[in-house]
């Protein structure tokens, strides 16, 4: 398995909950694909360089995992298509 990070911005306008439900579906996601979650950062409220679908500011979330390239391309796909998420980067460690 390799090591990755995966940094995503959730939308600042979510309540406290939606956030942590969106943080615990990727943790979970990676778990029961076989990964392994190392740790998962909080950075909280941060402005972003630009504006994204006019929003000024976003949640940061840095998560680090081991998986196989295969859980990257799904982790990829759900975020994309998750209602909530601004951005995401997955890079290897």
């Amino acid at each position: 398995m390799t090591k990755y990070e995966m940094l995503y911005i959730i939308d600042a306008d979510l309540s406290d909950e939606e956030k942590e439900a969106l943080i615990v579906k990727f943790e979970d996601l990676v778990k029961s694909s076989g990964g392994v979650v190392e740790n998962v950062e909080r950075w909280g409220i941060k402005k972003l360089q630009y504006p994204i679908n006019y929003k000024t500011e976003g949640f940061y979330v840095l998560m680090t995992f081991e998986a196989e390239k295969t859980l990257v391309v799904e982790l990829k796909r759900v975020a994309g298509i998750t209602d909530g998420i601004v951005r995401r980067l997955i890079t290897k460690r």
